[in-house]
């Protein structure tokens, strides 16, 4: 994707997989899917909105799924939305049942384990194989031997989600000695405490739990966070590896290929592992977009995943798709994002924002505040991201109304980029920028009310 337009400054609208995917594969915010957890399909509980692949597929295109690009399950209708967005049933890696398996093998005992590090020999595997390597080959094949023109071939490698399985000779191209700790490894003072999560799916994996870290407020040890960092950075390398060997299947002098993921992942900063926040760290997505006749380019005006539905719509010809009126549209096509076009012919490149969100539980940190289900949500983060700052309000929030109150306020955090682009000073209560905060928490309640 050496040729291709980047946008460093790509947020999802959640860091959580089902929400986030759906938001991008419909162009919707959670709100408006109503979908925060794993656990509702937009289709039976909202209404019957029109996915990217489902618009392409009824504009001609033949459209295929591959690994993840739907969350499997009630959230997707056990289906991935099949037969709505695909033209054939979606394909899953056999060895995909093994995700969670013990096939971790302790290097002194020999005995196997359930671990978050996971480097193994691929021979030695279930199958002998990866879940990723069976998308890849099935990929390939479909490139090889598709007969149909146009097509979309939707393509979900499943690394670097945990666990942290890989090929173990990727350990050797990310030495220890070249891996840096988080700058801030601790939770900040001035943090407020709703916007803590206590990572239980990284505490719960056995090479994790037998550290005995504190519940729910203890940090990782300072050798176990190089060790994971080393191994998440392996395993995107991995990734990288499949992709590139992906690409040399794809005729790209006519063909639009965008790299994306789902979310991104805390890996010590503040004290925090995994996604389920509203950090930078977790709402930070690659966003590529290869584009014949168009030059590559670096972008870093703040955009959004849901605006990849209507790019994309404006990239191959598909007109006549209305903006949503608000997040509470229940019109069967329309888009809440905005086309990235402009964006990359050099206009509109400044007042760019991002909104994403976050719920909890509860203030305090809880077994469910990781991914609570709607029914225990009581919280809501709504975040605006701009070039220079991110503004967070954690407010109260009716899971079966679906509305907000934002006077009742739980916690409020602004990061300003230019001096802390790791987010580990928030300055909401300083003077100095009390017209800041006045300004972005006008923002954000205009664009999560639809004022």
């Amino acid at each position: 994707m050496e040729n291709g337009i980047t946008f460093k400054n790509a947020f999802c609208q959640q860091a959580l997989c089902a929400p986030s995917r759906n938001s991008l594969l419909t162009g919707r915010r959670p709100d408006a899917l109503r979908l925060y957890d794993f656990y509702s399909y937009w289709r039976h509980e909202v209404s019957n909105f029109t996915t990217l692949p489902q618009l392409l597929k009824a504009n001609g295109y033949h459209t295929y799924s591959i690994g993840k690009i739907f969350h499997p399950g009630a959230s997707s209708n056990y289906t991935d939305d099949y037969p709505y967005s695909w033209s054939e049933f979606p394909y899953h890696p056999p060895s995909e049942k093994y995700k969670d398996a013990a096939v971790c093998r302790d290097r002194i005992t020999k005995q196997l384990h359930s671990n978050l590090v996971c480097p193994v020999k691929v021979n030695e595997q279930p199958d002998n194989t990866l879940p990723d390597l069976q998308s890849l080959k099935f990929a390939i094949n479909i490139l090889k031997e598709n007969k149909y023109n146009p097509f979309f071939l939707a393509i979900g490698f499943h690394k670097p989600h945990i666990p942290l399985k890989f090929p173990s000779h990727y350990l050797e191209k990310i030495p220890k000695r070249n891996v840096k700790p988080p700058k801030y490894p601790k939770m900040p003072d001035n943090m407020p405490l709703v916007a803590w999560h206590p990572w239980r799916d990284v505490r719960k994996r056995d090479d994790i739990r037998q550290l005995n870290i504190s519940y729910p407020m203890g940090i990782m040890p300072p050798k176990w966070t190089i060790r994971i960092r080393q191994s998440y950075y392996a395993a995107a390398l991995y990734i990288d590896n499949l992709i590139g060997k992906l690409m040399r299947y794809v005729n790209t002098s006519n063909t639009i290929v965008v790299l994306t993921s789902d979310h991104g992942w805390s890996l010590g900063e503040n004290g925090l592992w995994a996604k389920y926040s509203n950090f930078d760290v977790a709402l930070r997505v690659p966003l590529i977009f290869n584009i014949p006749e168009i030059s590559p380019n670096i972008i870093d005006t703040p955009v959004e995943q849901i605006d990849v539905f209507q790019t994309i719509a404006d990239l191959t010809g598909i007109k006549g798709i209305p903006k949503c009126k608000n997040t509470r549209d229940k019109s069967r096509l329309c888009f809440e994002g905005r086309s990235l076009l402009p964006i990359m012919a050099g206009k509109n490149q400044n007042g760019g924002f991002a909104i994403s969100q976050y719920p909890r539980p509860s203030v305090k940190p809880r077994k469910n505040s990781d991914s609570p289900r709607l029914k225990e949500i009581k919280i809501m983060g709504y975040s605006i991201r701009t070039q220079r700052y991110r503004y967070t309000e954690w407010i109260s929030f009716n899971s079966t109304t679906f509305t907000r109150n934002w006077n009742k306020v739980y916690g409020s955090e602004l990061y300003d980029h230019l001096f802390d682009p790791d987010e580990s000073n928030n300055v909401c209560k300083e003077n100095r920028y009390r017209y800041i905060r006045k300004k972005l928490l006008k923002m954000l309640t205009n664009q999560v009310e639809n004022k």
